[in-house]
């Protein structure tokens, strides 16, 4: 009796060692998934804080022209890059945007974008003019240079490039320059167009046509900009046109649009409709006029002689649409105005249009045409812009304006040397001038460089900062090191922003 208790005794006791061992296993496992669910959780936080993109506001990008402005594939961004900007006596070119910059002085060159890689080169004193092409493989990134046949374009910069809904490739325009006698060059704005396409059944062989489009086409001009329109179509905004002498040059600056429809080879200009006024939507509401009012207007009209006027309209899916009238002769009699004949001032007020420039950026997303920046000239003055404009071009009522900027608030230096400008007076008169010159510019206060509505000083002093080393090279003296100048035109720069702000 007594040995049958122990042994029971015995079976329970290991019965409760394997059900603590079991219990201690379970724990010890369970844990063990923990640290490991925790493990794996802070490695994803890691990976996380290795790959997420954080978005940190920036102010506007400062005025230039001669950037690239791209459409994000994915995103609906615009994506701006480069550039370069003159204010007079320095040019600075904008490598990376809104971070690194570089100033060199120079003399400001041709209005023209960097030269685009067509075949040969052509030197014309300081110009190094080409008509070279090259392909670069994505798959491979390497470049490759092609050998077209066929005449293409002769060596130029400042053409633009488009893709036809066919694979080929569009060159239109350029600009170039040529000796016609001695230290006398003449410039050149091309408008002829070509067609660079790959020849049937040979792979990897490529052919120039030289085409001559029909319609509306652009005046000659130098400095336009171009996109890719919906419907495969190349859209064209702007440039200038020159009037070059031997000494001088003059401009005349535009804001156009213009289309190019490679399937039909043909130009149309871009009209734009203006808003819709709610006074032409009652007039299309109200009754035809009396039968009699009909009558006598046909009498005095059957009375003057009939002028046929053809006209081409665009559709805002491209098509053209040739319309022909029969219209009358002026005559002293004051003709009623039709309904549809409301200028785009009396329908909804004046158009809203960017301002007349070259060299602007154009980017086109969801069939809205963005436009960024460029230049126009006031006088001797070369302003450089930073307005931002939007136009549905499925519409094409008006352009939109996004972000205004004024021109009056750009630096703008010049050289106030008094030899420059009494160059051909005596000595006594220099002397003369330079002494009133100089009594006149200490009475009055310099004027620094006013930051304009919004900007940063991030933005402000990289562009002001060439003045506030001169201004602190003349306190410290010509024996002060650089980095002393340097730190104290810094300084000067943030005192007068915090001040002016």
């Amino acid at each position: 009796m007594g040995k049958k208790g122990k042994k029971e005794k015995k079976g329970r006791g290991a019965e409760k060692t394997a059900a603590k061992m079991e219990k201690k296993v379970s724990k010890r496992s369970r844990k063990e998934e923990e640290d490991l669910e925790a493990l794996i959780a802070h490695f994803q936080t890691l990976d996380a804080k290795k790959t997420q993109i954080v978005e940190t506001p920036c102010s506007p990008p400062s005025p230039r022209l001669n950037a690239s402005l791209s459409a994000h594939p994915e995103k609906d961004e615009l994506i701006l890059f480069g550039g370069e900007y003159f204010n007079g006596q320095k040019v600075k070119r904008f490598y990376i945007m809104n971070s690194i910059s570089t100033t060199s002085e120079r003399t400001p060159g041709p209005r023209l974008k960097s030269p685009i890689h067509l075949r040969g080169a052509v030197l014309t004193r300081d110009y190094i003019y080409y008509n070279d092409v090259y392909a670069f493989d994505l798959d491979t990134f390497t470049w490759s240079k092609l050998s077209p046949s066929g005449t293409g374009p002769t060596p130029r910069s400042g053409c633009q490039m488009s893709v036809t809904p066919q694979g080929s490739i569009v060159i239109y325009g350029g600009y170039s320059k040529q000796r016609i006698k001695k230290d006398v060059d003449k410039g050149t704005q091309h408008s002829d167009m070509f067609l660079l396409k790959s020849e049937e059944g040979r792979e990897g062989r490529w052919v120039w046509t030289r085409i001559n489009p029909s319609g509306t086409k652009p005046t000659p001009r130098s400095g336009f900009s171009v996109a890719m329109a919906p419907n495969s179509q190349t859209l064209l905004f702007g440039g200038v046109c020159d009037e070059e002498e031997e000494e001088s040059l003059e401009g005349d600056f535009l804001n156009d649009l213009y289309f190019y429809d490679a399937t039909k080879n043909r130009w149309f200009a871009g009209q734009l409709k203006g808003p819709k006024s709610e006074k032409r939507k009652r007039r299309r509401g109200t009754k035809a006029e009396p039968e009699g009012a009909n009558e006598q207007e046909c009498g005095e009209a059957s009375a003057q002689a009939p002028r046929e006027v053809v006209r081409e309209v665009v559709t805002e899916d491209g098509t053209v649409v040739t319309i022909k009238q029969m219209l009358t002769a002026p005559g002293p009699s004051k003709q009623p105005q039709s309904d549809e004949d409301d200028s785009p001032e009396e329908a909804g007020g004046p158009l809203v249009e960017p301002r007349p420039r070259s060299n602007a950026m154009l980017a086109v997303k969801h069939g809205r045409l963005y436009l960024f920046g460029g230049m126009f000239e006031a006088g001797d003055r070369q302003v450089t812009l930073s307005d931002f404009y939007c136009l549905d071009l499925h519409k094409m009522d008006q352009w939109t304006v996004l972000v205004e900027a004024d021109p009056e608030t750009q630096e703008w230096l010049e050289e106030t040397d008094s030899e420059d400008s009494d160059a051909g007076e005596g000595a006594e008169g220099r002397e003369e001038d330079e002494e009133d010159e100089d009594s006149s510019e200490e009475d009055q206060e310099p004027q620094h460089p006013l930051a304009t509505p919004g900007e940063q000083f991030a933005d402000y002093l990289p562009r002001t900062e060439q003045y506030w080393v001169r201004l602190a090279r003349d306190d410290a003296g010509s024996e002060a090191k650089e980095k002393r100048v340097l730190k104290v035109a810094h300084a000067m720069a943030k005192a007068f922003f915090d001040d002016s702000a």
